[in-house]
């Protein structure tokens, strides 16, 4: 099965627009105020409005109080929540009591220990493996890739953290049975929020039509 794509930071609504037209899997919505990438309190309804049915809207939230949460994600019309904090796995299950489908984060490391992922095997749909930092949330930096051949958990997962244009030979390459979908961001900026339409209609392209 091909990698599912999503491109998260989105908040323009002109680049929006044209990113939609090469239809990625997910565009992700940052909730997080420190963030450079912060969409508000809300998305936007001239935002909402055009995009498709088939993309689904994830919000990006770091230790948000449950109850801002929720009512973010109904105000939003998300389809999805990717948790970038400290959230334990109580809080994953209040959100799948809610049949609130959940991205958990976990932030990479070179002594990171893909055991502590299991408390959440039960509470979460998705892992985002990114890379680890000073702050919460993403880095724009990678990882060892290799070190995911540690990781034999049983959920599918999200590729994140500091991923290029220039890294799609590297991204075919990789073998994971568990490699779900790469998460795009920084690494296709022109600026904080603005993504390069024309890079990631190329590497689009070429990681759904294996090309190289």
């Amino acid at each position: 099965m091909a990698l599912k794509i999503k491109v998260c930071g989105m908040r323009n609504p002109d680049n929006i627009g044209a990113l939609t037209k090469l239809y990625p899997d997910f565009i992700g919505f940052i909730f997080h105020p420190q963030s450079k990438r912060f969409i508000g309190e809300q998305i936007p309804d001239e935002i909402k409005s055009f995009i498709p049915e088939s993309i689904q809207k994830v919000g990006v939230f770091v230790d948000e109080p449950f109850e801002s949460l929720i009512e973010k994600f109904r105000i939003s019309g998300l389809e999805m929540v990717q948790l970038h904090g400290s959230e334990l796995p109580e809080f994953c299950e209040r959100l799948k009591n809610l049949k609130i489908p959940v991205i958990k984060a976990f932030s990479i490391s070179p002594e990171f220990d893909f055991g502590s992922t299991s408390p959440y095997e039960s509470v979460c749909d998705y892992y985002l493996f990114d890379t680890a930092g000073a702050l919460k949330g993403g880095t724009g930096l990678k990882f060892d890739w290799r070190k995911l051949n540690q990781y034999h958990g049983t959920k599918p997962f999200f590729l994140s953290g500091g991923i290029h244009p220039s890294d799609i030979t590297h991204i075919k390459s990789l073998v994971h049975e568990k490699l779900y979908a790469v998460d795009i961001n920084s690494g296709f900026e022109t600026e904080p929020g603005i993504k390069n339409i024309l890079q990631f209609e190329s590497f689009i392209n070429v990681l759904r039509n294996n090309q190289i």
